[in-house]
């Protein structure tokens, strides 16, 4: 059985450890409110780039197959997957979930006779794929705990150039959408090429209140043209959504994570004190029969 003395360090060393994750949830609550708050700014925005390239589909009519970002392509040869994840751990199942979506993924496209080239946003990502000897094609890094614009930015124009230049057919994002502080959903989406259903919509999916009837617009230049500057921007949306929701998914799990061990550190401080008092007990005893055993003695 341990002394006192070890009992009681190893009850010290849980309590620095409590302290230090009570602290890490507390920021880490902090920041989330901060990432809601940026998610919720976001929005509006979004929804607005979306109507006007929406509108433009919707009026481009037949001649949205000349955009090339829309344009499916029926011989599938390489398939980007790019991975978001974080750039630090702690955070519970957040990251790991996340490559082995990627990897369930890669193993379904080579089944399939498709080629998956990696792309991963935050150091564990990166890190992960490079421990399971994936070779990484882009890799971005230092900027997963508060993402800016220019960051959606550089990713998109690398992925829009490797689309376009045929490096590769078609671009999957696999991210944390932000449910709750709770909850966080791993969530596949196809990039690129951008959906056609989701940038021109389902029918009478638009500012007519779904009447299907709406004034149409003159473009200037053509529709077709004008969508060649919107695709882009609307890809560019989207993974900065993505990146949000990732963040604030980042720091949701990693509060929750931080609150759990705290609790188990409160936990264990509980069971080792139990353990100190039997230590102590047992010395009291052992030093009783000690003075009995000296006492016979005597006699």
């Amino acid at each position: 059985m341990p002394t006192q003395r070890e009992v009681r360090s190893r009850i010290a060393s849980f309590r620095n450890i409590q302290k230090i994750t009570r602290a890490m949830e507390a920021v880490s609550a902090a920041r989330l409110r901060r990432a809601e708050q940026r998610i919720a700014a976001l929005r509006p925005y979004a929804d607005a780039a979306r109507r006007m390239t929406r509108r433009a589909a919707l009026d481009a009519g037949g001649e949205i197959s000349r955009v090339p970002l829309l344009a499916t392509r029926e011989d599938e040869r390489r398939v980007g997957i790019l991975l978001v994840t974080a750039d630090r751990g702690l955070a519970g199942a957040f990251n790991s979930q996340i490559v082995r979506g990627g990897i369930s993924l890669a193993s379904e496209l080579e089944r399939g006779g498709r080629a998956p080239v990696w792309y991963a946003s935050g150091r564990r990502g990166v890190s992960s794929l490079t421990f399971r000897g994936r070779e990484l094609t882009g890799s971005y890094t230092g900027f997963t705990d508060r993402p800016a614009y220019t960051d959606a930015r550089r990713i998109a124009r690398e992925l829009i150039a490797a689309f376009l230049d045929q490096a590769v057919d078609r671009v999957e994002i696999i991210y944390n959408a932000y449910i709750s502080p709770l909850t966080q959903r791993a969530t596949r989406e196809t990039l690129l090429p951008a959906s056609a259903a989701a940038v021109a919509g389902e029918a009478g999916d638009d500012e007519d209140g779904g009447s299907g009837r709406r004034t149409p617009a003159e473009y200037e230049p053509e529709a077709d043209e004008l969508l060649r500057e919107l695709v882009p921007h609307y890809v560019e949306i989207s993974i900065y959504r993505a990146l949000l929701e990732s963040a604030a998914s980042e720091h949701g799990a990693r509060m929750t994570a931080m609150r759990s061990a705290t609790q188990n550190a409160g936990e264990l401080i509980e069971d080792l004190a139990l353990e100190m008092n039997r230590a102590r007990q047992a010395e009291i005893t052992q030093q009783i029969l000690e003075v009995v055993a000296g006492a016979e003695s005597l006699v």
